[in-house]
């Protein structure tokens, strides 16, 4: 089931007495953690719904109160545990934005009808985006997200078009 939610966070301790946990955001927006009622826990074994009962936020980290989480202790077995949401909850993108887990696997062919090959990976960058197609060789090739490259992604087709700068392919 994890592959239909995007992660939006990991547990890395413990805050104070209460319950409370420190997240680390893996989002782009963790203003989002402010709309959320519920998250998806995964510990690498099993995933199960918290219920969150308050968010705060402390220097580049998201404290959450978890209505499942009582003590310090019950904080503790969290450490290292993923945070998910559905993509409802994320809300919808904006006009040439696509959630990443989307343009996995996508067909990458260019702007001269030519398959480069499949989407495998997005890099984030300070400037944008980076997608990694993987070629039929094997060979990664890195194309920026950015509209002079990325022409149109089609979901429904399952295909990227895009065009291929000078000097990407050497």
């Amino acid at each position: 089931m994890l592959e239909d939610l995007l992660r939006v966070g990991v547990i890395t301790s413990p805050h104070g007495i209460k319950g409370e946990v420190k997240v680390y955001p893996t989002t782009d927006d963790p203003q989002k953690f402010k709309r959320l009622k519920t998250v998806v826990l995964f510990d690498g074994k099993e995933e199960r719904t918290a219920d969150i009962e308050g968010v705060k936020f402390f220097k580049q980290f998201v404290i959450l109160k978890l209505k499942q989480c009582g003590s310090m202790d019950e904080a503790q077995r969290l450490r290292k545990t993923e945070l998910y949401i559905t993509k409802e909850q994320s809300g919808p993108c904006g006009e040439d934005e696509n959630f990443v887990a989307d343009l996995m696997g996508l067909r990458v062919v260019t702007d001269e009808g030519e398959v480069l090959g499949e989407m495998t990976d997005v890099l984030e960058t300070g400037a944008n985006d980076v997608y990694v197609v993987r070629m039929e060789s094997g060979k990664e090739v890195l194309l920026p997200a950015i509209k002079s490259c990325i022409l149109k992604v089609d979901l429904e087709k399952g295909e990227m078009l895009v065009h291929v700068l000078e000097g990407l392919l050497d």
